[in-house]
């Protein structure tokens, strides 16, 4: 009895070329190392910390900014007019700030610290509404450190050079007959005072603020 059914010829099977695997495992691979790498420049870059942190961080400016103008509104509001008494003659004094470079320079110096506190304040305000760090990157916060140091040299420098023309008014020149002015003009010297009192706190809430940036830079 003949077997009318034929089995159908096997169809030959394809292995599957070496190299076409090694390619396809090489870009699963890679696609795997890429997609850890993105989530940790990710993560990097949008470095999360508390609210508090935050806060802290725009109550500093806000203090900052507000020390920048009540040392620039004090100052620039400082002139008296009076008289004083040398050797029996009445000399007519006319003082204000103007008058004086180191005053001058007060009054700039915190105006510059006043407009940097001011953008930083809207920036981070911006940030904090949108959840997000307060530096974009860490270049970001190494270029605001520097500002904040440089700033903070800066008030210094002329809170130091305004209180030598101060100190100068209210003690005189020694062994000279140079009275002390600060006396017909209490008023000018007590609102200069205030100013560079302002000007010295400043420069402690600028150099808290770059702690602060350098918490962010070591976290």
């Amino acid at each position: 009895m003949t077997n009318d059914l034929k089995t159908p010829p096997e169809t030959p099977r394809q292995l599957p070329d070496q190299n076409t695997t090694t390619k396809v495992a090489a870009e699963v691979e890679t696609g795997t190392m890429s997609g850890q790498v993105g989530q940790l420049v990710s993560s990097s870059s949008t470095r999360k910390f508390s609210p508090h942190y935050h806060v802290m961080y725009i109550a500093l400016r806000l203090f900052c900014l507000s020390a920048s103008l009540i040392s620039v509104v004090v100052m620039t509001t400082a002139k008296q007019k009076s008289s004083i008494s040398v050797f029996g003659f009445d000399l007519p004094l006319n003082s204000k700030w103007s008058f004086s470079g180191s005053f001058q320079y007060v009054v700039g110096i915190s105006s510059v610290v006043g407009v940097h506190s001011l953008v930083q304040l809207v920036i981070t305000t911006s940030k904090l509404l949108r959840k997000s760090s307060v530096f974009s990157s860490r270049n970001h916060a190494w270029i605001i450190f520097a500002a904040d140091q440089v700033f903070a040299y800066a008030m210094v420098s002329a809170g130091s050079a305004a209180t030598g023309v101060t100190n100068l008014n209210r003690t005189g020149i020694k062994h000279t007959p140079l009275p002390n002015f600060c006396k017909p003009l209490h008023i000018f010297c007590e609102r200069v005072g205030v100013s560079i009192g302002f000007a010295f706190f400043n420069c402690f809430l600028l150099a808290i603020s770059a702690l602060v940036d350098v918490v962010w830079l070591s976290s």
